[in-house]
């Protein structure tokens, strides 16, 4: 999992759109994946707040996010994080796109996306105790697939088909999820701007049809 960021910078007109766009599926990986670092909420408590990419539909959600990470102490946010998706047995809510398309962990899915994973070359390390259709994984897939050097596999057609088959199905549930989570704040505001976000990224890829 990567552990490069740079908010300030993501709001930043001179970065490219492409660029813009690795940022934030960087930012969602991290997000999602684990506890927030104390530097990662420190940075984007100073984070601008004008759309992280070009457009103002992200703007509103940006700000929400934001404005969750100055609310909340980085304690509040870990413990957050703790009882919506940790503890012992069922979680609060699952970051696992196998539990939404098919209703259990492991399943069909899940191999789909393994074979997928390996006709990019891309495969789970032994460090990651989590399987890769957890959404953070996912993202970080898809930070490679924009940001990544290798041409063959990182471009517009494989973003869009990986986009298409592995995160768009299901990601809106987690969503779902999230906002209905009565105890969830700093993750409400997340769910927010992740659903913005992939409104735009959908919007993108329609129009390569």
């Amino acid at each position: 999992m990567s552990d490069s960021l740079s908010l300030n910078a993501a709001g930043s007109s001179a970065l490219d759109e492409e660029t813009a766009r690795a940022e934030l599926y960087g930012l969602l990986a991290q997000l999602y994946y684990a506890r927030p670092t104390p530097e990662t909420l420190a940075a984007l408590r100073v984070a601008v707040t004008e759309a992280p990419m070009e457009g103002g539909f992200l703007q509103e959600p940006w700000q929400q996010l934001v404005g969750a990470a100055r609310a909340q102490d980085d304690a509040a946010i870990a413990a957050e994080f703790d009882r919506l998706f940790g503890g012992v047995g069922k979680p609060e809510v699952y970051l696992y796109g196998s539990h939404y398309l098919s209703g259990f962990l492991n399943e069909k899915p899940l191999v789909r996306l393994r074979t997928d994973l390996a006709a990019l070359g891309l495969a789970r390390t032994e460090a990651m105790p989590e399987t890769e259709d957890h959404v953070a994984y996912l993202c970080e897939v898809m930070r490679y697939l924009v940001a990544g050097d290798d041409m063959a596999v990182c471009n517009l057609t494989a973003q869009r088909n990986f986009f298409a088959t592995h995160l768009q199905p299901w990601i809106l549930q987690l969503c779902d999820a999230l906002q209905g989570q009565p105890t969830a704040h700093f993750y409400a505001a997340l769910a927010h701007f992740t659903r913005a976000f992939v409104a735009v990224e959908a919007q993108g890829f329609d129009m390569l049809e």
